[in-house]
């Protein structure tokens, strides 16, 4: 067969196939840079958001407090904090629950967590304080967004407890040999509406007793079939473990729940804390 001389011959170009080769190598290298990137940024995230927890359990005289914490996914809208009120016979604790999930409701609860790191350890009435979270997160307006949080305080030496109820439920619950019952009422949640005022509950505790505080995870928590946990099975789990530590009560009220889910996902964040008066 004859060539057409007017017809050109295609020869392979080195330089164009050499180019091309390092274009998409620089391509590969880019596309792992920027997986390592976003990899790395996600686990320093999750750290960050596991450093707004409690370091661990909390030991004073005639109390301890525990807490179980399970996220739904990598990141959690819940938080949770307790501590010493300054050099006071006061213990403060708040949880919180954030409307949403993943990764928009992690950074909500940060700015949250940060308000209330900035208040609640000078003593302030726990109405005060979740007043001033309520007037701070509408100052922000973040669009849909608000978290429903209690804030307890408990006086170590009278075994008085105050608390305030910003929306969540289930509320505190008393645990002790005559039976379990939630305690207080409701209210807004911070960050829904300006200028909401918030009721003090008080609760006469004695030795033994316990409180749960837990967010909606729990109760809302559903088996295949739909039906929610609810808060009559919490309150039969915790009557069942009335003398148990708080961490065996938190672990088998945790139980409780996957035993009555069986293979449905978790589909919400769970975290509960335990205070036991001794």
């Amino acid at each position: 067969m004859e060539l057409d001389p007017f017809v050109p011959v295609r020869q392979s170009d080195p330089l164009k196939k050499s180019s091309h080769r390092s274009l998409m190598e620089a391509l590969e290298i880019e596309q792992v840079t920027v997986e390592t990137f976003f990899k790395e940024s996600l686990e320093e995230a999750f750290h960050i958001q596991q450093a707004m927890l409690p370091t661990g359990p909390l030991r004073l005289p005639n109390i301890e407090v525990r807490y179980k914490y399970r996220p739904a996914h990598v990141f959690s809208g819940d938080f949770l904090d307790y501590f010493p009120i300054g050099d006071s016979n006061f213990l403060g604790l708040y949880l919180g629950d954030v409307v949403g999930k993943g990764m928009p409701a992690a950074l909500y609860a940060a700015l949250a967590v940060g308000t209330l790191c900035g208040i609640h350890k000078r003593g302030e009435s726990p109405d005060s304080v979740l007043e001033f979270l309520n007037r701070r997160l509408g100052v922000r307006n973040v669009g849909g967004r608000y978290c429903s949080v209690q804030y307890a305080v408990l006086d170590r030496t009278s075994r008085h407890l105050r608390f305030v109820n910003a929306g969540l439920n289930p509320r505190p619950i008393l645990i002790n040999a005559e039976g379990c019952r939630e305690m207080g009422g409701g209210g807004f949640p911070c960050g829904m509406f300006n200028d909401v005022n918030y009721d003090v509950y008080t609760e006469q505790l004695r030795a033994g007793d316990l409180i749960l505080f837990s967010t909606d995870g729990l109760i809302e928590a559903h088996d295949l079939a739909g039906e929610p946990y609810g808060i009559e099975r919490l309150l039969e789990a915790c009557g069942a473990n009335w003398s148990e530590p708080p961490e065996i009560l938190l672990n088998r009220v945790f139980q409780s729940v996957d035993t009555f889910t069986g293979a449905e996902l978790q589909r919400d964040d769970m975290t509960a804390a335990v205070i036991k008066l001794a």
